[in-house]
């Protein structure tokens, strides 16, 4: 009985020492089962880089010599590229043109004729005519159906001027501003844009942005671009902060009034891709002449790449997170003439040239500051 019960001691000490180990490697194993995987990060979405220009933020298109721009010595009208512009250029050169020619020399003929035929050497006691009946039906029936002549094209101009943009058309709102343009992409994630007129090399500090070849002509080429698709129409807003000013391409045969506390809208359709320049037509204030227009079109394949470059989304598309959409908008201090110091918006991973930084790290401005 002594022995049994040292016995049994012994084996109840030896399953207390034994027990905790057990117990806690039970314990575990079902913790370690049934804890949960961490979740995976989501991969970061890959940014897209800007089709309209290098590594280095300078535009890949090159201006056409003689479209879109303007010409030395040139008399005429520019070359047309919009329906609109081509109507209105057929207009001016088949019907006006040649009409107000004619009329004129017919005059000037007239005028000469009546100088030497009734001079009073030729003619020493005039006549004392007062009426001319046919004379008078022919001077009265013959401007009014020249009127009626040039009527009838320029009625038709004039409404498709103004035609009403369809539902699909790509919206650009232009805001003219002293002395710069600001631009807006309601339809495509509220895209921002500043435009300053590019400096010359010789009139900018080192490191500055300045005007190449590849930019455009000189007092036209703009540190920012207007990008729009071709073969899609195209819906102009226009307004002003400040005072009136004049949104005009005239290849597009467009030219708008910005005016503060309005909206003013027209259509076009590009149908050729290239790049086109313009101005503020409208007289604004002392550097009126520095607030020049760039227009990029580019076909629709581009355009979407462009507008996911700036962070925006095409119409229809899921909206990007609101961290994202304002990537590639210009955002930033006012400088030295008012106009926002662009974000850079080019989305490679090179390093821009330090002699000629991206086209939207120009903080000289409209490029008039300092005169």
């Amino acid at each position: 009985m002594r022995n049994l019960s040292f016995t049994s001691i012994l084996l109840a000490a030896g399953l207390a020492f034994a027990s905790p180990t057990v117990a806690q490697t039970t314990a575990a194993e079902p913790a370690a089962a049934v804890a949960p995987a961490a979740p995976a990060e989501p991969p970061a979405a890959a940014k897209v880089a800007d089709p309209t220009v290098d590594a280095k933020g300078m535009p890949l298109t090159r201006p056409a010599p003689g479209v879109g721009q303007p010409v030395d010595r040139g008399i005429s009208l520019q070359p047309q590229v919009t329906p609109t512009g081509e109507e209105a250029h057929w207009f001016h050169n088949t019907i006006l043109l040649p009409l107000i020619t004619i009329i004129s020399v017919f005059v000037l003929l007239l005028l000469v004729y009546v100088i030497i035929r009734y001079r009073r050497a030729a003619n020493p006691t005039p006549s004392r005519t007062s009426h001319n009946t046919a004379i008078e039906i022919v001077w009265t029936l013959a401007p009014v159906l020249i009127l009626v002549a040039i009527a009838i094209p320029s009625i038709k101009l004039l409404a498709a001027q103004f035609k009403p943009a369809p539902k699909n058309a790509v919206t650009l709102k232009a805001i003219g501003n002293q002395w710069f343009w600001s631009y807006e992409y309601p339809d495509h994630g509220g895209i921002q844009l500043t435009a300053n007129m590019l400096k010359e090399g010789d009139q900018v500090g080192k490191g500055q942005r300045y005007r190449t070849d590849a930019d455009g002509p000189r007092l036209l080429a703009t540190d920012q671009r207007v990008v729009l698709p071709v073969g899609v129409p195209i819906r102009l807003v226009t307004t002003a902060t400040d005072v009136i000013h004049s949104w005009a391409i005239p290849a597009f045969w467009i030219k708008l009034d910005a005016i503060p506390g309005r909206l003013n809208e027209t259509s076009f359709i590009i149908p050729k891709e290239g790049v086109y320049f313009g101005q503020c037509s409208e007289l604004c204030g002392a550097r009126h002449a520095f607030m020049p227009i760039a227009v990029e079109a580019v076909s629709q394949a581009k355009f979407a790449q462009w507008v996911a470059a700036k962070g925006g989304t095409m119409p229809g598309a899921a909206a990007e997170p609101a961290s994202t959409t304002a990537m590639g908008n210009d955002q930033g201090d006012a400088t030295a003439n008012g106009a926002m110091e662009a974000a850079p918006t080019v989305a490679a991973t090179a390093t821009p040239a330090p002699s000629n930084k991206p086209a939207t790290a120009n903080p000289a401005g409209a490029g008039n500051t300092g005169n």
